[in-house]
């Protein structure tokens, strides 16, 4: 069976050859906006979702044969009732981390597998609390343009990350895969696991 994974980001692809998948890469188009009315716990999971299907869509489209699975992920950083996606130039992501400064906040990643038959999805929660971050490091993080295209304007794998107090639960859920999650979803939807 093959893998698609329907993601361009970079941390993803790196955690899934990591723990030794094999995978072809079809990065859809889908709109990414929460729909009116849309619960914020729900929307990565539906985006997933939505990607997921796209995805095998336009790989099925360009060739693609065979069993296969897709794999999408979607992730958000929740603050109070807002939603922090990926910043519209260095403005924002300075707002935003003004706003994460001392404060915790959530992270939200919603994981779908989908094979022609079915989908599997589910979402995973971390929350991550940073330290109360001078202006002068606010700046120096936004300059370095490590949290350019990341939701919530940071990557914790990265810079950022010097500034993290705590986590409670997954660290792979904040880097933008929960992969505990993900691989019982792939051996759930019959994919093979290289330890198996």
């Amino acid at each position: 069976m093959r893998l698609v994974l329907c993601s361009g980001s970079p941390r993803r692809r790196e955690m899934l050859s990591r723990v030794g998948l094999r995978f072809d890469v079809e990065i859809p188009r889908v709109a990414e906006s929460r729909e009116p009315g849309e619960r914020i716990a729900a929307y990565p999971e539906r985006l997933a979702r939505d990607k997921a299907s796209a995805g095998l869509e336009s790989w099925r489209k360009r060739g693609g044969q065979g069993p296969a699975v897709a794999l999408a992920a979607d992730t958000v950083v929740v603050l109070g009732e807002e939603v922090l996606e990926k910043p519209r130039d260095r403005g924002d992501a300075l707002r935003m981390l003004r706003q994460l400064s001392g404060t915790e906040h959530q992270v939200i990643t919603g994981v779908c597998i989908a094979s022609d038959s079915e989908k599997r999805s589910r979402s995973v929660v971390s929350g991550v609390r940073f330290t109360d971050l001078s202006e002068a490091a606010l700046r120096w993080l936004v300059e370095s343009g490590d949290g350019d295209d990341k939701a919530g304007a940071y990557a914790i794998q990265g810079l950022a990350g010097a500034f993290v107090e705590r986590i409670d639960g997954s660290f792979s859920n904040v880097v933008g895969l929960p992969l505990p999650e993900t691989l019982q979803l792939l051996a759930g939807a019959g994919l093979r696991m290289p330890w198996g």
